[in-house]
């Protein structure tokens, strides 16, 4: 189930980007999200189990939505400094700042209401506490991890990646709309 679901992850990303660099970007980034989750299951003693497993299915998505985010906002700070024709390497590093800085807020609001939520998951007992903990522990762990990945390693790999590329298609469309 979980290559069929990493395959599904990729294919929306292709889709929502259309370009193959940025959806292998992301998805290059996912294992760095799952770390935490990794360490928190060992942490607690857990063993990866099909709980285990779902939990870290629901972390992917939610990463990978971190990563979409993320890579929106850095490329829509690039495409205005390149509709300005500001294309040098400190442009793109002003561009990167700019779209990275506005969303440490909402990246930490979304942290903390899925903390909030799983949290009293993770401490409460009962009938199914067993399994409902090791579904919320690869969350739980992945919310420390998977925003430090994309607020630190997805802008530096964009700049990366575009670093010696000026966005060619957008500069194609641009000239299109003009016409």
């Amino acid at each position: 189930m979980v290559p069929f679901t990493l395959l599904i992850i990729f294919v929306l990303l292709y889709l929502t980007f259309k370009h193959f660099g940025e959806a292998l970007l992301l998805m290059a980034t996912l294992p760095f999200a799952l770390v935490g989750g990794i360490w928190l299951l060992y942490a607690l003693g857990y063993n990866l189990s099909v709980a285990g497993v779902v939990g870290f299915i629901a972390l992917a998505g939610v990463a990978a939505e971190f990563g979409v985010i993320m890579l929106l906002y850095l490329k829509h700070a690039w495409m205005a400094r390149i509709d300005q024709n500001h294309t040098r390497d400190a442009d793109l590093l002003d561009a990167i700042r700019e779209g990275a800085v506005l969303r440490v807020r909402p990246k930490a609001m979304t942290v903390a209401v899925i903390l909030a939520g799983l949290l009293p998951i993770m401490r409460g007992g009962g009938t199914g506490s067993e399994v409902m903990q090791r579904i919320a522990a690869p969350m739980v762990g992945g919310m420390i991890t998977a925003p430090l990945l994309s607020m630190f390693v997805i802008p530096a790999a964009y700049y990366l990646m575009r670093r010696h590329t000026r966005a060619p298609s957008h500069s194609a469309h641009s000239s299109a709309e003009q016409a």
